[in-house]
């Protein structure tokens, strides 16, 4: 039976909220993922989808170690959706689980979705601690469809879907904006080799066109692959196929 536990840490003075997922037979060192949600969209949730924790303990029935967490704006976590903020986040996570005596450091792995895997292509470039990297829709730098109406039209947005919580924030708009420039993957996906990378790609995603997989795997070193889901959308988390694929290949980096 798997052991499941809340995990609070705190970063820039803020509460970020996650959970810690180990398998229960036997002891010694796990293999461990630790999983980077994407961008509130603000849609409501579909009942059905069991999100992140269901995905969690499917990847710990399989002998792996997991940490899913909510990022600064998401969730129960404290604080508003910023980019570097963001990368300060992962990295706590990563400090979190290298500490841990059941995380095999030689295979401490970042599965990330939309940008969360901006996220963890962009720290995984510096962080040499991250073994290998599995970046679903993962964009090769941000665009909003509501760009043009202006830095405060972005800003906006995720303040009515709750990302943004505090009415002072951000001091500028546009600075905040450029936070998201600065942790654009296109420019940092060469770094992570020569550790692994899977990139994975729904070939009907309506927010991340596919060209972004192709340019990104294009800037990306040796060794790499890239899987193109036929059909699949946006949330490959919700796709079988997706997660059949990243599990194999996850399994095949550590037995």
């Amino acid at each position: 039976m798997m052991l499941n536990k809340t995990v609070t840490l705190e970063v820039d003075g803020l509460q970020i909220v996650g959970q810690l997922f180990l398998p229960g037979e036997g002891g010694g060192l796990f293999p461990t993922v630790c999983v980077c949600h994407g961008i509130p969209s603000g849609n409501p949730p579909d009942p059905s989808d069991g999100g992140y924790p269901l995905l969690a303990e499917k990847l710990c029935g399989e002998g792996f170690a997991v940490f899913i967490f909510n990022f600064r704006g998401t969730g129960a976590s404290g604080g508003n959706l910023d980019m570097p903020g963001w990368t300060r986040d992962l990295e706590a996570a990563i400090d979190y689980l290298y500490a841990l005596p059941e995380v095999d450091r030689s295979h401490l792995m970042l599965l990330g979705f939309s940008g969360g895997a901006a996220v963890s292509v962009y720290v995984a470039a510096q962080d040499r601690r991250v073994s290998s990297v599995v970046a679903c829709a993962c964009p090769a730098e941000f665009t909003f469809s509501n760009i043009a109406e202006g830095p405060r039209a972005v800003v906006e947005h995720f303040r009515s879907i709750g990302a943004i919580r505090e009415n002072g924030f951000p001091c500028s708009a546009g600075e905040w904006l450029k936070g998201f420039k600065l942790v654009s993957p296109v420019e940092y996906v060469a770094g992570i080799a020569p550790r692994p990378l899977l990139m994975v790609h729904g070939s009907n995603d309506e927010t991340v066109e596919l060209s972004h997989a192709y340019r990104l795997y294009e800037r990306a070193g040796e060794p790499k692959q890239i899987i193109v889901i036929e059909g699949a959308t946006h949330r490959l988390r919700q796709n079988d196929e997706a997660m059949a694929r990243v599990l194999s290949w996850l399994k095949s980096r550590c037995w």
